[in-house]
């Protein structure tokens, strides 16, 4: 299998990240144009990581986004499916508790942390509805749930000239630099068709967070979700 459809069948989606993990950090920074080093800094200050806080990052990959709340103090579980990512991940950061898990069943106690985070994951879920209502249940009454994903351009011109870039450069840029560049084909598709910022807001509402607001990085590419659990 070298390609996930958009209908997110769990098991496709996590070989597809299994053979990327390899390069997956790099292709990352690559196909950003170096933004994702800009937008991991805005998760990392909404998340605001401190000595005794217990956080969860949900989607962590090889970890590369958990790093810094360890190194603010708290303690933080990198949660992925990918048994690949997980095993990439554990070779660079052994110190990091590493743990297998399907955002929509996780096997954490209810109101165990204090903020859960998920950057870039969400639209790869196949019940993002239900990982939503999963995220609630696992973190304590007062938590917070910070969520980086993809998202609409805010100004029309801008988005085509994004989506030209989307659809046409990056899976160019993915055949010569990854070792499955069918799968950033995928990633493409499923960014056109994920909800725009504010219908993601609605659905995070729906699943019982309140207090729920976005801000827009690099003129919507991606939006920056938050709410609290009350």
């Amino acid at each position: 299998m070298s390609r996930a459809s958009l209908s997110k069948q769990p098991h496709e989606v996590a070989a597809m990240f299994d053979q990327t993990a390899g390069r997956y950090d790099l292709m990352n920074d690559v196909l950003s144009l170096g933004q994702v080093r800009l937008w991991r800094r805005a998760v990392n200050e909404a998340v605001a990581a401190g000595e005794g806080m217990t956080i969860l990052d949900i989607a962590a990959g090889t970890g590369t986004s958990s790093e810094p709340f360890a190194a603010a103090g708290a303690r933080v579980v990198p949660a992925d499916f990918s048994l690949g990512m997980l095993r990439v991940g554990k070779q660079r950061r052994a110190d990091l508790s590493f743990t297998a898990a399907d955002a929509t069943r996780l096997p954490f106690a209810d109101g165990t942390f204090d903020v859960v985070t998920m950057s870039y994951g969400l639209r790869n879920v196949v019940d993002h509805e239900r990982a939503l209502a999963e995220f609630l249940r696992v973190t304590r009454p007062g938590g917070r749930l910070v969520v980086s994903e993809f998202s609409h351009p805010t100004n029309a011109a801008f988005r085509r000239v994004y989506v030209q870039y989307l659809m046409g450069a990056l899976p160019t840029v993915a055949r010569r630099l990854s070792s499955n560049p069918e799968s950033y084909v995928y990633l493409a598709e499923s960014i056109q068709a994920w909800p725009d910022q504010r219908g993601l807001a609605t659905q995070v509402q729906a699943a019982g967070w309140r207090e729920v607001q976005w801000r827009n990085l690099a003129g919507g590419i991606v939006a920056l979700h938050r709410a609290v659990k009350r």
